[in-house]
């Protein structure tokens, strides 16, 4: 039985390289957010494919809201999304609870490469609930694109977790869980999200 989700692909189809992302907890795939970073990767030469976890996708189709579904189910909708689009040059990834479900099975699935676009190292107000074990001993080469200010864990805060060498961060100035900046920092959003898009690309274009 195909289980896979229903994918939305953009950019070039003869691309070398294949981006697959996730949402967050609380929006889809279609979110202003999701729509920047598909558009500008696309124009930056990658095949990028999206989806959504079953519980959204039902409440894209039904309006009504429904709260995520379970670890096990994530994890399945992952690992169907890597197994319709081939695991050979994929990179894996999303916005926050999205990146975090793929950085749980990128060794497993065996994926080229892992992108978070603000992981949730811990929920918001409970820094002692961490979500960084695994970030210990992952061996898929891993981007995480951080807001300075991510309530979900700032520089300050990421400086003391014990992460895995095949992880860098790139730190994006000001930037909330969305990567927003304060308007008295002088950045914009959109400064960010195209700081986090050349930062993608960059790192993509240098695995092996």
């Amino acid at each position: 039985m195909n289980t896979s989700p229903e994918i939305v692909l953009d950019g070039p189809t003869s691309a070398p390289w294949k981006l697959a992302l996730a949402h967050g907890a609380g929006a889809g795939m279609f979110t202003p957010f999701m729509e920047a970073f598909a558009s500008g990767l696309a124009d930056q030469g990658f095949r990028v494919a999206r989806f959504e976890f079953p519980y959204m996708e039902g409440q894209r189709k039904t309006g009504k809201r429904r709260p995520p579904d379970r670890e096990p189910v994530l994890r399945a909708a992952w690992l169907a999304v890597v197994e319709a689009l081939g695991r050979e040059r994929l990179v894996i990834g999303g916005k926050s609870m999205g990146g975090r479900i793929a950085s749980l099975i990128a060794d497993e699935a065996k994926v080229a490469g892992l992108v978070c676009l603000g992981y949730p190292f811990h929920p918001t107000g409970k820094p002692d609930r961490l979500r960084v074990e695994h970030l210990a001993t992952i061996a898929t080469p891993t981007l995480i694109c951080q807001g300075t200010r991510d309530s979900f864990g700032g520089r300050e805060e990421v400086a003391g977790y014990d992460l895995a060498g095949s992880i860098r961060i790139h730190w994006l100035e000001d930037g909330d869980h969305g990567f927003k900046p304060r308007k008295s920092s002088g950045r914009t959003e959109e400064q960010n999200w195209q700081e986090a898009i050349a930062a993608i690309a960059a790192f993509v274009k240098g695995l092996p």
